[in-house]
């Protein structure tokens, strides 16, 4: 006998609620209907057969959940601003704090948007823009989306998020793997209007505190953020500005704390910053402009 819809989805909750899940009730909707969807896509709906393969897809998510793997991974996707972004298993899941990030990125892009003129001159390329250590390249697929016509770059040193990465640009943008900037070719050098990056900012010996879902399951390149968490923030300051044009804007996302030392590692590297802190989605990013 089939089990109604509402009633596995109780079922599911309960288990998910024991482990510890905080929002088990919404999460048991997203996976029973990951389930149905993802087992029977053709199929006419109702046969004893369809309803085995519904509670053997669900059984196995559930029990994936039920130890600790990231609810975004189970479904292959997670909600970002509005749209689903594609997430593989070991790549780092989008926090909706990095909203802020995008934001600020695309405030940048409105803020400084100028038509193209024709010809072939440096002057009238499309404006360039790049998503320093991707990930899922969430930020730049969302852009991509809101701002067409970009030039745009996503670069991590993860094969995983790059292969993941490509997967949700979808040929809007260009890929590349590399440690920060290496991987970029010489011609956009001084070319990037904007550059965004969420560089892991966690100090090391603050990643055996994470959660499990993080820790167990996110590449660490993805997390490690050395000593203090802020390594690969004092290497962007150091490199940022022979990739930025005049005036181009990095937005880089950092924590409450570690905020004033970011933005401080920026100013000596001769940028404008400031800060920038969103409490709505518990996000902290630094702006800063190339003189």
């Amino acid at each position: 006998m089939t089990i109604p819809e509402a009633d596995r989805e109780l079922i599911v909750a309960r288990r998910l609620r024991a482990a510890g899940c905080v929002f088990a009730e919404d999460e048991a909707r997203l996976l029973v209907a990951a389930a149905d969807a993802g087992t029977r896509p053709d199929a006419d709906a109702g046969t004893e057969a369809d309803a085995d393969a519904d509670a053997d897809a669900l059984e196995s998510m559930v029990a994936d959940r039920v130890a600790g793997r990231p609810l975004e991974q189970i479904l292959g996707w997670a909600e970002f601003a509005g749209r689903r972004i594609v997430v593989e298993p070991g790549v780092f899941v989008p926090r909706r704090r990095t909203e802020l990030v995008l934001g600020q990125a695309s405030a940048a892009l409105v803020d400084d948007a100028a038509p193209v003129a024709e010809g072939d001159g440096p002057a009238t390329r499309s404006p360039a823009v790049l998503e320093l250590c991707c990930g899922a390249a969430a930020v730049a697929t969302v852009l991509a989306a809101e701002h067409p016509g970009l030039d745009l770059w996503a670069t991590d040193l993860d094969p995983a998020a790059v292969h993941c990465a490509r997967r949700n640009l979808d040929g809007r943008g260009t890929v590349v793997r590399g440690d920060l900037f290496d991987g970029l070719p010489p011609s956009l050098r001084g070319r990037f209007r904007v550059i965004a990056a969420n560089a892991p900012y966690v100090p090391t010996g603050a990643i055996s505190s994470l959660p499990p879902e993080a820790r167990l399951h996110e590449s660490s390149l993805a997390l490690d953020g050395g000593a203090d968490g802020l390594d690969l923030h004092r290497r962007i300051a150091a490199e940022v500005g022979e990739w930025l044009a005049p005036g181009g804007t990095l937005v880089l996302e950092t924590s409450e704390r570690q905020a004033p030392d970011t933005q401080e590692a920026l100013v000596a590297a001769g940028l404008r910053a400031r800060v920038v802190r969103d409490d709505e989605v518990d996000g902290t990013v630094v702006v800063a402009v190339a003189r």
